[in-house]
């Protein structure tokens, strides 16, 4: 209980005293002039060259989340966030999410960069470790002043979507502004919890809440990866990385856990 008192007021102290703005970085155009090229070792040569922008070792470019000898298919998902104004729309939400924080002098801008990533047809991709290690393990490139929404080729894209997915992970990045990592299954339940309520980003499935709080208040003081794993993603995903399950069986089961917590309003 402490420890959500704490958060609570940090973010509020935060919230009210915020010194930051997004920006978008294009990078469609980039990457569907890339993914146009053959798929040989110069095409990876110029997405290495692309990302680093000509500092050996550094990122200059967000594209860390596309696959660079990405099939036609990944073009034809661009092809369709191109059609929809993908980065107009990422646009329009930054400057909604600014206009509800005034900018203040010297403020710390973020650049906001869509990345696609291949979990159909690409071995370049795990959907659930690279989902995870998007919410969770983005120190780094907040270090970098990058804020990177991942869309993913299996899904249907929306204006609706893009918009929800863009809020989520400029939330994140302010969460993280005042929170530490996450390590105990509370923490990140607690961080999910907050970018849902923030975004207003609806549960789309139905799973069994009640069996879930019921896990949840038994591990979530555990700070062991794969048990939070299994809760966040369920056990097709926990079995597929050669771990033992531990008998959540919806899939993102703990991500519509976090979203119906923020929904219904409902206190942990």
């Amino acid at each position: 209980m402490l420890l959500k008192k704490q958060i609570h007021l940090k973010l509020q102290i935060l919230i009210t005293t915020i010194k930051l703005t997004f920006e978008l970085t294009p990078i469609i155009d980039i990457m569907f002039d890339l993914y146009q090229k053959p798929r040989t070792f110069e095409r990876f040569k110029e997405y290495i060259a692309t990302l680093e922008g000509g500092k050996k070792g550094d990122l200059t470019l967000p594209i860390g989340g596309f696959n660079p000898m990405a099939k036609e298919h990944v073009m034809d998902k661009l092809r369709e966030l191109k059609n929809l104004n993908a980065e107009q729309l990422i646009k329009d939400t930054l400057k909604e999410l600014n206009d509800g924080h005034p900018v203040k002098e010297n403020a710390n801008t973020f650049k906001v960069a869509l990345n696609l990533s291949d979990d159909l047809k690409g071995g370049w991709t795990n959907r659930y470790t690279s989902d995870y290690d998007s919410k969770f393990k983005i120190n780094g490139i907040m270090n970098r002043n990058f804020c990177i929404p991942i869309f993913w080729s299996s899904e249907n894209y929306t204006e609706q979507l893009i918009k929800n997915r863009t809020r989520e992970y400029c939330y994140r990045t302010i969460y993280r502004l005042t929170t530490p990592k996450p390590e105990t299954l509370e923490e990140h339940i607690l961080q999910e919890k907050f970018v849902y309520e923030k975004s207003k980003t609806l549960s789309s499935t139905k799973v069994n809440f009640n069996e879930l709080q019921l896990f949840y208040q038994k591990n979530k003081d555990t700070t062991d990866y794969v048990t939070i794993f299994n809760f966040l993603y369920g056990d097709e995903a926990t079995a597929s990385l050669g771990n033992k399950t531990l008998g959540i069986s919806d899939e993102f089961a703990g991500d519509e856990f976090a979203k119906q917590l923020a929904t219904k309003n409902i206190k942990i």
